[in-house]
């Protein structure tokens, strides 16, 4: 089984991240509210891909992605960054500290599926690096 771990404070959007994905055979999904939830899921049931929002109330997903990168163990692993935050700023913060790909919210679930099949390597075509808040690492 591939497991994904959805960090979201908004319950509405890990609910939808996980329903654009269920389709995809194979994957079992933990989920996170926090920043410090998450690193704290990992450690205790890795991940093989991690969708992770930007801004949380404890921790900013930048720091809990710099904690990731930071460890030998999680130093591949793919991160999507989907957040709010579409300025070119984030974008480039996010890609500086390790994100895999950039997406921004509203997402589209068909696209979020393909690239995420495309980053576990079960897809047969490239991550988008054009459109809307897409930018692969």
């Amino acid at each position: 089984m591939t497991t994904v771990l959805i960090v979201d404070d908004s319950p509405t959007i890990r609910r939808m991240v996980r329903v654009s994905l269920q389709g995809l055979p194979g994957l079992t999904f933990h989920e996170a509210r926090t920043g410090l939830e998450a690193i704290e899921t990992l450690v205790v049931n890795p991940a093989d891909l991690i969708v992770l929002d930007l801004n949380m109330p404890d921790m900013h997903g930048l720091d809990v992605l710099k904690f990731v990168r930071g460890q030998a163990s999680f130093a591949t692993l793919p991160v999507v960054v989907l957040t709010t935050r579409g300025d070119e700023a984030s974008r480039q913060a996010a890609l500086a500290a390790g994100a895999t790909l950039f997406l921004t919210k509203p997402f589209s679930p068909a696209g979020l599926a393909r690239d995420v099949r495309t980053l576990l390597g079960t897809g047969d075509q490239p991550v988008s690096t054009s459109g809307r808040g897409r930018e692969q690492s």
